[in-house]
């Protein structure tokens, strides 16, 4: 990523961890869940693959306990999932083969925001993921590859544990991207 763009994604991670939104809601006080498809922020171009990489890893990840959340009775409340990708660098291994370390690192902000079914919002956490130059060209773009499946593990896994209880959860953010 160029300098601006890291200052600016260290600077969101730093400011922007999960937080709940108002108080503190457990998932399952809504009677239905409903993830919708991972999407980039309006107006941001990046990779459909990568994007779909991401999709795919967070439905895997989803797909049991949604269907499991989602046979019990309705309730009249909806949880809205909406994970955005706000802003990605992501070196394809292509790009690894030819390039190797010199492609640069990659690395994935994504903010997941829940909203109840009157559009107040109950959580916007951010997820962070990066994969460091050497280990991605060492790798011919397989530490690229599982930052994707990284960052969508740690949203997964943020749905999860605050099924039951209001917990919060990791942002992923390491120490390299915070300084």
């Amino acid at each position: 990523m160029k300098n601006t763009r890291r200052i600016l994604l260290a600077a969101t991670v730093v400011g922007g961890g999960p937080r709940q939104g108002g108080g503190a809601t457990a998932f399952s006080t809504y009677g239905r869940i409903d993830i919708k498809p991972v999407a980039y922020a309006p107006g941001y171009k990046g990779n459909p693959a990568a994007l779909g990489k991401i999709a795919a890893n967070l439905d895997k990840d989803l797909a049991p306990s949604l269907a499991q959340w989602n046979s019990r009775p309705a309730n009249g409340r909806t949880l809205t999932v909406e994970p955005i990708v706000e802003e990605m660098s992501f070196k394809s291994t292509t790009k690894r083969v030819f390039l190797g370390p010199l492609a640069g690192s990659s690395g994935v902000l994504m903010r997941v925001t829940f909203r109840d079914n009157t559009g107040k919002v109950i959580a916007t956490p951010e997820f962070f993921q990066r994969a460091n130059a050497m280990s991605g060209g060492f790798t011919l773009g397989v530490q690229d590859n599982l930052m994707l499946t990284r960052v969508a593990k740690l949203a997964s896994t943020y749905v999860i544990d605050n099924y039951d209880q209001a917990v919060g959860g990791p942002t992923g953010a390491d120490d390299a991207a915070v300084n």
